[in-house]
């Protein structure tokens, strides 16, 4: 559990430092930390799935939901700044030019997510398998529908 907790601690605070030297970022490094937090948080996604098609370890669902809210909770979309809607050199991006465009559906997709990470974060602390597997298909729509609408297929 202090394992856990350390290293879930140490993200956010990696998070904090990384949010507050964006002025700095090129185009290229956006997209690569933004990258990373989804694979964060896939990584997250997998280890809760694991746990609701298996053995359910209701910490370890509990850990893996607060780094799913906190990632959310840390202002990615500063992420998205101006070049950063297209390949930077090798540097690759799935994210559709639409979304560039399109703020306000975004941001209302974002805030969806961000409230179902949240959910998903208390409910897992209360423990309850059938709740958090609800919890946790909310999120996964919400993760959907921004894929749907603004990644483009690989």
């Amino acid at each position: 559990m202090n394992r856990i907790l350390a290293s879930t601690v140490l993200g956010i605070a990696a998070l904090g430092v990384a949010s507050t030297a964006l002025a700095d970022l090129k185009p290229e490094e956006q997209i690569q930390y933004r990258q990373a937090g989804y694979s964060f948080m896939s990584w997250n996604m997998g280890k809760i799935k694991s746990n609701l098609e298996g053995d359910y370890n209701a910490e370890q669902v509990a850990a893996a939901a607060n780094a799913i809210a906190a990632i959310a909770n840390s202002g990615m979309g500063a992420l998205y700044g101006p070049g950063t809607d297209k390949d930077v050199g090798n540097v690759k991006t799935r994210v559709k030019p639409e979304l560039f465009t399109n703020m306000e559906d975004v941001g209302k997709i974002a805030g969806n997510f961000v409230a179902a990470a949240d959910n998903l974060s208390k409910v897992a602390a209360g423990g309850d398998q059938v709740e958090v597997s609800n919890a946790f298909g909310k999120l996964g729509e919400t993760c959907k529908a921004c894929h749907d609408e603004y990644r483009m297929k690989d």
